[in-house]
């Protein structure tokens, strides 16, 4: 009887407003929840016989609630350096916990804070995970999950990093008169032959021990310098007389550096070998680019160091913690020195409308979400990270009342179609009267 087809009809509207009204409660209780996605809750139609032409039976209605997750949320400013937010279609990776068994979770609740033993996890209590760099700052990205750690930085304190680069910019005077005497390579660290500018800087072994790495010059014609970087004292390092790397240097007419007519060891990486054993690794020499003027200069001002910059040494207590766009994190010391120790990945889905949610924020991989590719910020679509940020709920607060209005009368209109079919029975059973 159609009239029962009626009745089921109202009863599948009262549970698809009932579904509905129940997307906006959680839509509008979680108003201030960082990095929330809102329901948008649609309707289908459900059909009995779509083919009957003179008898017609209801079929009724069913929710079908869609997730707004890629529905970017406002990114509203933060006083914490370690909050962030992903200005894109990305996803940060988190795990439950610090083991790699541990289930992952995807998030745009980026309000991570350093917990007791020093990991950077959210409210949600997720671990924000990375891949960890190496002592030259890279990383291999095999698209594979246990490639990452958990970010900590706390584990730094009281290490070292030994030096991986020397960056010096000086301007040797072109007034300075030519060297007439007869030069060797070695002359200058051995103290036979003095120089005319000579810097030293401090660098550092793996164990944080300093040992001093002194640069000379002198002038041995028009625009050309020999140099020399040597080891002071020479006993510090295996090399004969402490001798690291020597060359000629040459300069162009206008006092810019000529590096492609100067010796390429004085360019290239330089690898000490310490005689305490400690270990290594190149250190890179930045003098200057080719016929540029932020290295070596030659003008006719006095020989001087204008400035220079060596990395590494003994890791004091972290005072912050930097996080760049592209999603380097980075430990700032109480010196004032920096180390680069994570890269941040984002993950991208090719519909991320299809996630599965997970209580916390958190979604994980499903069919209709399609698999996850992870890549660093800024490239494929992921967006960048934007610290000192986090991004807001993406619920509109007066769409949700007027939602809600909507429902509670189709609500009611359900019920009227129950209390007049009901009637409308009973007058059908008065019938037998």
């Amino acid at each position: 009887m159609s009239l029962y087809s009626a009745l089921y009809s109202g009863v599948s509207g009262l549970s698809a407003e009932a579904s509905a009204m129940a997307g906006v409660a959680d839509n509008i209780t979680n108003i201030n929840t960082i990095g929330y996605k809102a329901v948008e809750t649609q309707f289908r139609t459900l059909v009995t016989d779509g083919r009957s032409r003179s008898n017609y039976s209801a079929g009724g209605v069913s929710a079908a609630p869609q997730a707004l997750i890629s529905k970017q949320g406002l990114l509203q400013a933060s006083s914490s350096n370690t909050d962030l937010a992903i200005e894109g279609g990305g996803f940060f990776v988190t795990r439950s916990g610090i083991g790699e068994n541990s289930a992952t979770a995807f998030t745009r609740a980026g309000s991570f804070k350093p917990d007791e033993a020093g990991f950077l996890r959210n409210t949600s209590g997720y671990y924000l995970q990375g891949w960890r760099l190496d002592a030259s700052g890279g990383y291999t990205n095999t698209g594979n999950l246990n490639a990452l750690e958990p970010v900590r930085l706390s584990e730094l304190t009281g290490t070292a990093t030994p030096t991986t680069r020397i960056q010096m910019r000086a301007n040797l005077s072109s007034a300075q008169e030519t060297f007439g005497g007869a030069y060797t390579p070695g002359n200058i660290a051995a103290g036979s032959t003095a120089s005319h500018f000579s810097r030293s800087v401090d660098v550092s072994d793996a164990q944080g021990g300093s040992h001093r790495v002194t640069l000379g010059f002198i002038k041995t014609g028009p625009n050309e310098w020999q140099a020399e970087a040597y080891s002071d004292p020479a006993s510090a390092v295996t090399a004969p007389g402490g001798l690291l790397a020597s060359g000629t240097v040459r300069f162009n007419p206008d006092g810019s550096l000529d590096r492609a007519g100067s010796s390429p060891a004085l360019f290239n990486a330089i690898t000490p070998t310490w005689t305490n054993n400690a270990g290594s690794v190149p250190i890179s020499l930045e003098l200057g680019t080719d016929g540029g003027l932020n290295g070596l200069t030659q003008f006719g001002s006095e020989s001087a160091l204008i400035t220079s910059a060596v990395d590494g040494g003994l890791l004091g207590n972290i005072a912050s913690i930097d996080i760049t766009a592209t999603g380097k994190v980075s430990a700032i010391f109480e010196d004032g020195t920096a180390r680069a120790v994570f890269q941040l990945p984002l993950a991208t889905f090719p519909n991320p409308d299809g996630l599965t949610r997970l209580p916390g924020n958190g979604y994980a991989v499903s069919n209709a979400s399609g698999n996850f590719a992870i890549n660093p910020p800024g490239t494929f679509g992921s967006g960048n990270i934007s610290a000192g940020a986090l991004e807001a709920s993406n619920v509109d607060l007066a769409a949700e009342f007027t939602n809600m209005i909507r429902f509670q009368r189709a609500y009611s209109a359900s019920s009227k179609i129950i209390t007049t079919v009901d009637d409308m029975l009973q007058e059908v059973s008065n019938l037998k009267r």
